[in-house]
């Protein structure tokens, strides 16, 4: 392994003369104007108070501190791609699913490659609106220490809908009205085939 070479006297007298001799060649732009002083903070509000609590009293967490938005708040904000109209009748429930698919009771890992092969093929037969029924699933624990989602297919499966290949397939996905399942059941509505 080499050793790292230091300059002699002699070249670093040559180095620093030369340095001050040269020009840049992209000069420096001037440094940007300093920020104006924060003004005085505005008073903050003070807090809410909290509610008493006594040990080992219950608390529902289903409820309470949900930093992700629901399901439903989550596809409400969605844009609607599809006529307005037959959207509005789909919400109501007044448009009849031409298919159906239940996945109560299979795993994640059963789920999944069955509802692919149901939207390949309700689309390659042309239907249009199709019924996914996830269930709302099962309450796990209540004292559990940090919030827990119900129903894990029915969390997954918009995720799955929003992937290839069945994402360029789907024109809208909406929760069911409560004729057809309700919070346990999703509204597909798929592109018409080429």
């Amino acid at each position: 392994m080499r050793r790292p070479r230091h300059l002699s006297p002699e070249e670093r007298a040559l180095w620093d003369h030369v340095t001050r001799q040269a020009e840049p060649l992209h000069r420096r732009r001037d440094p940007a104007p300093e920020p104006p002083a924060p003004s005085a903070p505005a008073s903050t509000p003070a807090p809410a108070p909290v509610p008493r609590f006594r040990v080992g009293e219950r608390v529902d967490h289903r409820r309470d501190h949900d930093l992700l938005p629901s399901l439903a708040e989550d596809m409400g904000r969605a844009p609607v791609r599809m006529d307005a109209k037959t959207h509005g009748k789909m919400k109501k429930g007044r448009l009849v699913p031409e298919a159906r698919i239940d996945l109560h009771g299979m795993t994640v890992a059963e789920a999944h490659p069955a509802l692919i092969a149901f939207i390949l093929t309700a689309h390659a037969q042309g239907r249009r609106l199709v019924l996914v029924i996830t269930g709302k699933g099962r309450l796990r624990d209540d004292l559990a220490p940090m919030p827990v989602r119900q129903g894990v297919l029915r969390h997954q499966v918009p995720h799955w809908l929003n992937l290839p290949p069945m994402s360029a397939l789907i024109l809208q996905i909406t929760p069911a009205h409560v004729t057809h399942g309700g919070g346990g059941a999703y509204y597909v509505y798929l592109r018409r085939p080429r």
